[in-house]
């Protein structure tokens, strides 16, 4: 399988997970939907291409970094719940990606 076509597979792997959490988000069965967001299928199939591409010290690398992330998405899913109802979708969603990339950041300095 050529180059283009690995990562023609990869794009339509994702973009399937999230079509069908959108649709059932959509239908108003947001637990569905958050369980197939964070169903661990997309982590699981990274882990398993790197692998396959790289070999194990990338797919270690890659879990072990899967870790560090967790404060940061608790925020923005904290912050999430939090503002919405309060500023309105669209600053909260700011609001909540700005919160993500700074304690990413932080992290990021933390770990050096």
């Amino acid at each position: 399988m050529s180059e283009w076509m690995k990562y023609a597979l990869y794009f339509s792997l994702g973009g399937v997970m999230v079509s069908v959490s959108t649709y059932f988000g959509a239908m108003g069965r947001g637990f569905l939907a958050a369980f197939i967001s964070t169903f661990p299928a997309i982590t699981g199939v990274t882990i398993v291409l790197i692998y396959l591409n790289a070999g194990h010290e990338h797919a270690y690398t890659y879990a072990k970094h899967l870790l560090w992330l967790v404060p940061a998405w608790i925020a923005y899913v904290g912050f999430l719940i939090l503002t919405l109802n309060r500023i309105g979708f669209w600053p909260a969603m700011a609001g909540a990606l700005t919160l993500y990339m700074t304690i990413i950041g932080l992290i990021k300095l933390a770990v050096r």
